[in-house]
């Protein structure tokens, strides 16, 4: 079994070595500050520079997959193009999370974006359209290091409006079963308190942080899927994970880690499940103002806790003239 997970990939699906985008990385500045760990005040949506292309394999369809990630007028969000068709990233068109987020739209779906989205919006990259081939997001090394280096290579500039942001002003909790996550009111920013509970190896982690471009690139970009050579088969079967190979995916063997590098982190199990927590809630449609607690959660229950604090109230929009999709929402100047 381990040799099969081993030479599960396709030759076409190899990801591309990196570019030395690393090197072009924005030192400072306005876009230092940008980013869901930023004060409210008054601050310019923004958008890329220019469009940059990534290529690689989809860790579920095991399909070769390929985006381009082009600038974006101010107000759309990120948009994702499939075949012509537009599906907003917006908790609503959301119609899977096991493994992943998938969104759909117009009989038109794209799966496993929450590692893009959560580079997206760690860097404060509000409005973005996302061109794909395929219905699957690229794996690339299975976190979002490469969408971080690309959305550096592309740059990010700033448009003509300013940005809108999500205040958590009443808390809002769901469950289902042991797992659950709650949003609480917070003066700046967005906090997460991530908790996960796993047999053997991993055991019991938690983490907790402000997230700020910074944060996120140091804390939670490098961290990368995971799972455990036991379910390999039963996923395959189910027409999951045919993409996963060591090259994006940590895979556990009971105690022993498989992957000849090791772990990037002590605890990258946890602070994987935060950088999916990231992605997820930028489906809100605006940078979030609030603390984020979970245990035992994931893309379900973070897509549910949206739905909940819309359904609740439990949202103020902080500069609405900025924001008209989100219509309905209680304002504020």
């Amino acid at each position: 079994m381990r040799d099969l997970f081993q030479v599960r990939r396709r030759e076409d699906c190899v990801i591309r070595p990196k570019s030395s985008v690393q090197q072009n990385r924005p030192a400072g500045g306005a876009y230092a500050r940008q980013g869901l760990g930023a004060a409210v005040h008054v601050s310019p949506q923004t958008t890329l520079a220019r469009a940059v292309s990534l290529s690689g394999c989809g860790v579920h369809s095991g399909a070769p997959a390929r985006l381009t990630l082009a600038p974006a007028a101010a107000g759309g969000g990120v948009v994702f193009n499939i075949s012509g068709v537009d599906i907003v990233a917006d908790w609503r068109a959301v119609d899977a999370t096991q493994l992943r987020t998938r969104l759909r739209a117009d009989g038109a779906s794209v799966s496993t974006v929450e590692h893009l989205l959560a580079a997206l919006s760690g860097l404060g990259v509000d409005n973005a359209l996302v061109e794909v081939e395929g219905d699957e997001i690229p794996a690339m090394d299975g976190s979002a290091e490469a969408f971080v280096a690309a959305i550096d290579e592309a740059g990010v500039v700033p448009l003509a409006a300013p940005r809108a942001f999500l205040r958590v002003v009443a808390p809002v909790r769901v469950a289902d079963g042991a797992g659950w996550a709650e949003l609480a009111p917070a003066t700046t920013g967005l906090s997460l308190d991530v908790e996960i509970a796993f047999g053997g190896r991993i055991g019991r982690q938690r983490r907790i942080l402000n997230v700020t471009p910074d944060v996120f690139r140091r804390e939670l970009a490098r961290a990368r899927s995971f799972g455990f050579l036991r379910d390999a088969e039963r996923l395959w079967r189910d027409g999951l994970a045919l993409g996963a190979s060591l090259d994006n995916t940590v895979v556990l063997d009971g105690g022993a880690v498989l992957n000849p590098q090791g772990l990037r982190y002590a605890d990258e199990f946890v602070r994987h499940k935060m950088l999916d927590v990231v992605g997820d809630l930028s489906l809100a449609g605006a940078p979030i103002i609030g603390a984020f607690r979970s245990y035992r959660g994931g893309h379900a229950l973070n897509v549910a806790l949206l739905e909940a604090a819309m359904q609740e109230g439990a949202f103020e929009l902080v500069g609405a003239q900025a924001c008209g999709a989100a219509a309905g929402l209680r304002a504020s100047p």
